[in-house]
């Protein structure tokens, strides 16, 4: 008889979301014997958050061997930065963006150090996946990373960033709608095996958060931000269970990562993943009223509008979009499907208005 086969995953063991969290960072770690740690902040941020974050440290009695602000995402520059650390510690701390996140975490990848993330925006789900977007040999690279130890969110801080940051999390959750679609598409025509408790896990999230009534002047409500982050980490995990990004990056995603090829003006990941989502809807003929309802109710659609994105751009990344990532097969892999994308881009009353 053979033996059943068990997998096993890496899932956060401290996860606090709330107001105030950052000033309890200190009593966290020292809760889970976490005492050395390094300390790395986003661009700007020691001014802006430094001393508090520092302060609970000091007051738990936490050494911290090293802060710095990082900007380089040069994966040469985080592999020199990762061992230099002094052997004496024990968790790696990311505070800040996408960037400094993705950069802390891969140097707690390339050590076996726990990562503690701790965003001050959500703006996607990078904060709780195990991978990293970073520059390899000049060039915007996915690399596996390490999946967060400890996730810190003081909606108190994200209520302070533009509101574009949280714009940018409402597309980048909304597409797991869309990604999934494309998920079981896939599998369908023998692409790919779905796991079905990943997939459990990415609808719960994206369901949690999509069932909810919002409007736009309630986006910076404690219980709108508290039910986005959870989602977003939630996301992360279902990534880490089906062991690639499956569950949460579907043809939405490659449209956007195409736009960041040939956009004269890139914009935030997540507002053109959501604006993709909406579309890849339509195309797969999937949940539209609910994404257009989430998307107008949240505001998300009038500040999209804002932006006068180019539709010849879009038009171009939905043709790129494949070669984003060859050897998948999502819907905006085959050629009827992008020219239906194309053709609702010019039909569709609201894209019309938004995109120029």
């Amino acid at each position: 008889m053979g033996q059943a086969v068990s997998s096993t995953i890496a899932i956060p063991s401290i996860l606090k979301v709330g107001n105030d969290t950052l000033d309890e960072i200190g009593r966290y770690l020292k809760e889970n014997g976490l005492e050395n740690v390094v300390v790395y902040f986003g661009n700007g941020l020691i001014a802006m958050f430094g001393e508090r974050v520092l302060e609970s440290l000091r007051n738990n009695s936490i050494e911290v061997w090293d802060k710095k602000e990082l900007e380089s995402i040069d994966i040469d520059d985080i592999v020199a930065l990762a061992f230099s650390i002094n052997s004496k510690v024990q968790a790696i701390i990311g505070i800040g963006g996408g960037k400094v996140i993705d950069v802390a975490k891969y140097a707690a990848y390339l050590r076996k150090l726990p990562f503690i993330s701790v965003p001050t925006s959500a703006s996607s789900d990078g904060f709780s996946s195990a991978s990293a977007s970073l520059l390899v040999d000049g060039k915007r690279t996915s690399v596996p990373a390490r999946m967060a130890y400890g996730i810190i969110v003081d909606t108190g801080v994200i209520k302070s960033a533009p509101d574009k940051f949280i714009y940018s999390g409402i597309g980048d959750l909304v597409a797991k709608i869309t990604a999934l679609y494309d998920w079981k598409y896939e599998d369908s025509q023998g692409y790919d095996t779905l796991n079905d408790f990943a997939m459990m896990i990415a609808k719960k999230a994206v369901n949690s958060f999509v069932r909810t009534t919002f409007e736009s002047n309630s986006i910076k409500d404690e219980l709108f931000l508290r039910e986005l982050v959870d989602s977003l980490a939630l996301s992360g995990i279902a990534n880490e269970i089906a062991g690639n990004s499956a569950p949460s990056s579907g043809s939405e995603h490659l449209i956007s990562h195409a736009l960041d090829k040939i956009s004269k003006q890139p914009q935030l990941h997540g507002v053109q993943v959501g604006l993709a989502t909406y579309l890849m809807s339509m195309v797969q003929e999937h949940r539209v009223k609910r994404i257009r309802k989430i998307f107008t109710d949240t505001g998300f659609f009038d500040y999209a509008a804002s932006l006068k994105m180019s539709r010849e751009e879009f038009v171009k990344a939905i043709d790129l979009a494949p070669s984003m990532k060859p050897y998948r097969h999502t819907y905006i892999h085959e050629e009827k499907y992008r020219e239906l994308a194309k053709k609702i881009l010019v039909e569709d009353s609201i894209l019309c208005e938004i995109l120029q």
